[in-house]
């Protein structure tokens, strides 16, 4: 056991280097799965091999972390598995990135050279993040670290392929994807985002082909004309109904197009009249399969206009071609007008290009069969947290699209499909194949496509386990207990893996789903490095100690809204943990290196009764805090009883006591100290793992040295005392109001003063009797009267605290002469300041041409000094007041 002191000062970066290297070290959160325990499980939200720790990532593992340890406290069997994404088109935009530095393409390299260097920079780079994860003191099982492209992941990926495939789920077909022509590969509609964007409707004139007239298109992309294959008008709509059946002319290409009937199109949109470009849009894809129409695509994989576009557009690209087209559509009459329109725009949730809906053969999920029992799992067997998210969840299943899984990039699970060249038989299958099925040929060729990389992290919570295999991590873990995860990925990940799960291991993947919010910046803005209000957890950490950057995310976590942070928050709970450390210093200096023998039971006095209760309370609302997912309750729970009741008063109302020679006093109270501040540590723990980790390792006759494996403390059901809450609240406001009146008479701290009080009770006076001394101590008094007949001189300071009559006499405590002419002096001064602020401001040319935050600086100086003024003459009114 380590020496029982703590130095002066806690240095956050010693202490959690230490029990970081210690927990690992020896392997303090690899469970077995053979243990007893029920089991509490969680799997890590996989980060990105290419990321870095931000805030939304240290929020989600200090949850994660609060859980996980707080369920070990119960006893229970709990295991955290590590782990990361490869990322696919991340890590391959990343690689191909330095490529381009040396003067190389993916290309020069071929798809095996180039999948190893993707490999190499994984071995030297991507493992940073997961250092950044163990900084944070996430209580993880290392042991156990999995990555979405390692050879079980990819043994269960083969499997589920195989299957869903051999079920008829996964099939392979023309369809309209989202399509980034700067990443070169397909992507499903959860990877593009959509923000407004100003842009502009071109009204364009298509003439009949009898020459009877006209229809006037309005479009927003007139580049994609030159792949129109209808007119299409609705069927309601008495302006152009007449018109269905006929032909028009496309202008400047001269090739008919049939006019169509669909109630699809919105009469009051535009002008009622929509082009149909199967080939470009995907409401217009749907619309080309329903009536049969041609599909002409104009743009090559790269955004370019191809061969089936007239040649004086060929080579261009879309935005360019967009120019041209608009200048010739001008040309030849048929641009009537040009409006301005705000427009959705989607963009690759990568590099940000815009997304181009592109026809092409793909692979795909079919996904409604899979939906079904994923929406009907929930609430039954998975509830969401907050609750609102459920309907979110089921929108999205509701209206769920078959899933392009299919990438054109060469990093990622590849395809396990491959076409015999001789027979053209394809061959999907868990292992190589070395010959035709069909024909015996050797000649085969392997999907050039890789998987979407959320295919993989679908599989996680079981994968992870182990599966394909039957491991006793799996028998004993799965279904796992609970997901914690931001909203953005409710869709991505979330919902397929409650698919995935319920196929293949015919069980919900976790029980529960807390969702939780953004972490913005102090004035609500969301965090990005363009705006330049980033806080790096890592820096913060490094400043102020993981602890407080932990307790502050802790703090503000409340459900279902967004965190508000600011530096200035760490800083603060900074103090926090100097407060628990210095309480902590003054305990263990008064146990002199041993832990108290007697019992509590022996323990008398309010103090005692009063502390030992609340810490019975605090043990019942961390239980139901955390279990409940009111993170910010259980920070705020702490945080009074720490500082406010452990600190404030209990420290304060033992010295008596602790400082005593009379041990029938001094023992029961030390056991009382010993009791609370060990079992505080192991209730904080969760949330602070650090301070409470040293602090543990310090108090003395402590057998299990490690508090992350120490059971939550038990309840005594003797310690429940409300009638010490009620007697406190009173103590509490006696002492309160005499400090009050001190304070707001400017009576020195120094100065003992009498208290006379007027008891409306029996209960009150018991109370102010048995514990005269105690109020005496803290409220810097030399006599206490109490009884129900007294009365204060009429120069006294009063307030009154359930009834009870506080009375302070003045006289010799108070100069009243002198203070009334410091306050006249202050008042001079401010009315002085006053005259000056307000010339300034109601003069027209200052406030007009002066710098806004100057005017602003000065009026809050006004608000500052009406404040200031409003308090004095308070305080002038109250002085002249108890001299009458």
């Amino acid at each position: 056991m380590a020496e029982s002191n703590l130095p002066k000062g806690y240095e956050p970066e010693d202490v959690e280097k230490k029990w970081l290297d210690h927990w690992k070290e020896n392997k303090t959160f690899t469970p077995d799965p053979e243990a007893d325990g029920d089991p509490f499980s969680i799997v890590i939200p996989p980060p990105n091999v290419t990321g870095v720790l931000h805030m939304g990532h240290a929020l989600n593992l200090t949850l994660q972390d609060i859980l996980c340890r707080y369920n070990r406290q119960l006893g229970k069997n709990v295991l955290w598995v590590p782990g990361t994404d490869h990322a696919g088109i991340a890590t391959q935009n990343v690689v191909e990135r330095q490529l381009k530095t040396e003067g190389l393409t993916r290309d020069d390299l071929g798809r095996e050279k180039f999948v190893e260097r993707v490999w190499d920079w994984k071995e030297e780079k991507g493992g940073h993040i997961l250092e950044q994860i163990h900084r944070m003191g996430a209580s993880v099982d290392w042991s156990r670290e999995c990555f979405t492209f390692d050879d079980q992941r990819a043994k269960a990926v083969r499997k589920v392929f195989v299957k869903l495939f051999e079920e008829g789920l996964i099939y392979k077909g023309n369809y309209i994807i989202n399509w980034c022509n700067r990443c070169h590969t397909a992507l499903a509609d959860d990877e593009v985002e959509h923000s407004p964007k100003p842009g502009h409707f071109y009204n364009v004139r298509y003439k009949l082909s009898d020459g009877s007239g006209e229809l006037v298109v309005a479009t927003t992309r007139p580049e994609t004309m030159l792949g129109d294959t209808a007119i299409c008008v609705n069927p309601e709509d008495d302006r152009f109904n007449h018109l269905i059946g006929k032909t028009v002319i496309l202008p400047l290409v001269g090739r008919e197009l049939p006019i169509i009937g669909d109630t699809y199109v919105d009469m009051e949109f535009g002008t009622g009249a929509l082009k149909v470009t199967p080939a470009h849009d995907m409401n217009d894809w749907e619309l080309g399969r329903k009536h049969n129409l041609e599909v002409i695509a104009i743009f090559d994989e790269a955004g370019n206009v191809n061969e089936n576009a007239p040649e004086k557009y060929r080579g261009l690209y879309k935005d360019e071609a967009r120019t041209v087209i608009v200048a010739d559509l001008e040309a030849e009459g048929s641009l009537i007008s040009i409006e301005d329109h705000e427009h959705s725009v989607g963009e690759c949730y990568r590099c940000k290009s815009v997304i181009e809906p592109h026809v092409s053969e793909q692979w795909f999920v079919s996904m409604k069969p899979l939906a079904e029992k994923a929406r009907a799992a929930v609430p039954s067997e998975t509830q969401i947290f907050p609750s609102n998210w459920e309907k979110v969840y089921y929108e999205w299943l509701d209206n769920i699209r078959d899933w392009c899984i299919s990438r054109q990039i060469w990093w990622g699970h590849r395809i396990p499909a491959w076409t015999c060249e001789e027979c053209g038989e394809l061959i999907v299958s868990e292992t190589d194949p070395t010959k035709c099925t069909k024909c015996g040929s050797s000649k085969l060729t392997q999907e050039e496509d890789v998987l979407d990389t959320w295919f993989s992290s679908a599989l996680w919570p079981f994968s992870t386990m182990g599966w394909p295999d039957e491991t006793p991590e799996l028998a004993k873990y799965y279904p796992t207990s609970v997901l914690i995860t931001g909203f953005d990925i409710l869709f991505f990940w979330v919902a397929r893996m409650m698919m995935m799960g319920i196929h293949f291991q015919g069980q919900i993947p976790f029980k529960h789903v807390y969702i939780h919010a953004l972490v913005r910046d102090e004035n609500g803005k969301k965090m990005s490095k363009s705006t330049g209000n980033v806080i790096d957890p890592l820096e913060m950490s490094d400043k102020y100690g993981t602890d407080a950057l932990r307790f502050t995310l802790t703090a503000f976590a409340a459900m279902g809204r967004d965190i508000k942070l600011s530096e200035s928050r760490i800083e603060g709970y900074r103090h926090f943990v100097n407060k628990i450390w210095n309480s902590a210093r003054f305990a263990l200096m008064n146990f002199d290196g041993k832990k108290p023998e007697a019992s509590i039971d022996d323990a008398t006095g309010l103090a005692n009764k009063w502390i030992l209760h609340r810490l019975e309370e605090v043990k019942v609302s961390m239980r139901e805090g955390i279990e409940g997912y009111r993170f910010n309750e259980v920070a705020q729970t702490m945080y009074k009883f720490i500082w406010n009741e452990f600190c404030d008063w209990y420290l304060e109302m033992i010295k008596p006591d602790l400082y005593s020679e009379d041990e029938s006093r001094k023992a029961p109270t030390l056991k009382v100290l010993w009791t609370v501040l060990s079992e505080t540590m192991v209730l904080l723990h969760p949330v602070m793992p650090f301070v409470t980790q040293e602090i543990w390792s310090v108090l003395p006759g402590i057998e299990n040295g490690d508090i992350a494996t120490v059971l939550y403390p038990e309840t005594r059901a003797n310690c429940i005392s409300e009638n010490a809450v009620s007697q406190m609240e009173l103590f509490q406001g006696i002492v309160s109001g005499v400090r009050n009146i001190r304070t707001e008479l400017l009576i020195a701290p120094s100065k003992k003063l009498e208290m006379i009080m007027r008891t409306s009770s029996d209960e009150a006076l018991s109370l102010i009797n048995d514990n005269s001394e105690l109020v005496k101590f803290l409220a810097r008094l030399e006599t206490v009267e109490a009884g129900p007949d007294v009365r204060g001189p009429k120069a006294s300071g009063t307030a009154v605290v359930q009834g009870n009559e506080i009375f302070i006499p003045l006289a010799g405590a108070v100069d009243f002469e002198s203070e009334l002419a410091r306050l006249d002096k202050e008042f001079a001064k401010l009315d002085k300041d006053l005259i000056v602020i307000e010339k300034k401001l109601s003069n027209d040319a200052f406030v007009n041409n002066a710098p806004a935050a100057v005017v602003a600086q000065e009026r809050e100086r006004l608000a500052e000094i009406d404040d200031k003024r409003a308090k004095l003459t308070e305080l002038k009114n109250r002085l002249i007041s108890v001299m009458k």
